[in-house]
């Protein structure tokens, strides 16, 4: 193969490959305490065993969040990021949050156009998200740390009522477990969490060798209810309700045979009872936005296989998605915020 190497600088006056030093220095590498292995300086926690790293003024600069995916039986801790002035959207911050928690930048565009507190990173620790959230406030931006503890009160479900009483001085809850009813003044309402949920069904059917299988069969099943959640001046959790599992009897004239419209006129209802409580349906519209940091949750069950003919096997699939933790999550952290602070 010929070639021409007149063009070729000799090798005394062609450039350095790389002129950068790589990694660190010896003296800038933190031992960590526990198993006394040295790690970067840019790391929060042990690389090796995951214990807290030491901060001290020379890495306090240098440290970056690892900010590894979670998971589900994990408790994290979320950083929630306020909405600010006009130069929350500067093109140079926002790519100084993009690079800092490896975002897309359309992804946190929609996060920042939104003008809602929506979370921004959710870290394995508060060493982790303090770090986030101080780094944030260098660039300008204000934002808060929540842990998940804190948006599920005491870890228990969430309580549903089945039935009401629309007094004129209270509300009385009927739960849907039974039990004692629950009294409570219209002047104690303080929020009202409106939102949909949303679950998606798919069913596949797949036959043929493993290595090379193929769908012959697949079908998709929907469901879409309205909900809302009601909140106290307590940090309790409230209690939730959904339009397919209520009895409108409390509606008496009003309650109609559509059960779409009934939960309409619940909801006018508990409005205008609670007069000073807040309204808050603005979860439709930060739906997209909470992708980022709290997707909709998804999980494919097996259901095993079935010989369809000889040599011929099948196997089935159902891939199940809802979005009710995500909602969850968006309701506590609005009564979160009407607790703590005077702006949603």
């Amino acid at each position: 193969m010929q070639f021409d190497d007149e063009e070729i600088p000799p090798l005394g006056d062609a450039e350095p490959l790389s002129s950068d030093v790589r990694g660190f220095a010896p003296e800038q590498m933190v031992r960590c305490v526990t198993c006394l292995r040295a790690n970067p300086p840019t790391r929060t926690s042990c690389l090796y065993c995951a214990a807290q790293l030491p901060k001290t003024e020379a890495n306090a600069a240098l440290q970056r969040p690892a900010l590894r995916k979670l998971e589900k039986w994990e408790q994290g801790f979320n950083v929630i990021l306020l909405p600010k002035t006009e130069a929350q959207g500067s093109e140079e911050v926002l790519k100084e949050i993009t690079q800092l928690l490896r975002l897309e930048q359309e992804e946190l565009r929609r996060i920042v156009e939104t003008t809602l507190p929506l979370p921004v990173a959710r870290a394995a620790t508060r060493e982790e998200a303090s770090l986030i959230e101080c780094k944030l406030k260098e660039i300008g931006m204000n934002a808060l740390v929540i842990s998940d503890a804190d948006l599920t009160p005491n870890n228990r479900a969430q309580k549903r009522a089945c039935a009401f009483e629309l007094n004129e001085s209270e509300l009385v809850a009927h739960s849907a477990g039974g039990g004692d009813a629950l009294h409570l003044a219209w002047t104690e309402v303080v929020l009202l969490v409106a939102g949909r949920l949303v679950t998606r069904k798919i069913e596949e059917r797949s036959s043929g060798r493993k290595a090379e299988n193929e769908i012959v069969n697949a079908r998709q099943v929907s469901t879409d209810e309205t909900v809302v959640d009601i909140y106290t001046a307590q940090s309790d959790g409230g209690f939730r309700v959904t339009a397919s599992n209520f009895d409108f009897s409390c509606l008496g004239a009003q309650k109609s045979l559509i059960t779409a419209q009934n939960f309409s006129t619940l909801t006018k209802l508990l409005r205008e009872r609670a007069s000073e409580a807040i309204y808050d349906d603005s979860y439709n519209r930060a739906r997209r936005a909470l992708e980022t940091v709290w997707p909709v949750e998804q999980h494919t069950e097996a259901r095993g296989w079935r010989r369809e003919r000889p040599g011929r096997v099948n196997t089935e699939a159902v891939t199940t998605s809802d979005n009710e933790t995500q909602f969850t999550r968006y309701s506590r952290l609005r009564h979160y915020l009407s607790l703590h602070h005077t702006e949603l």
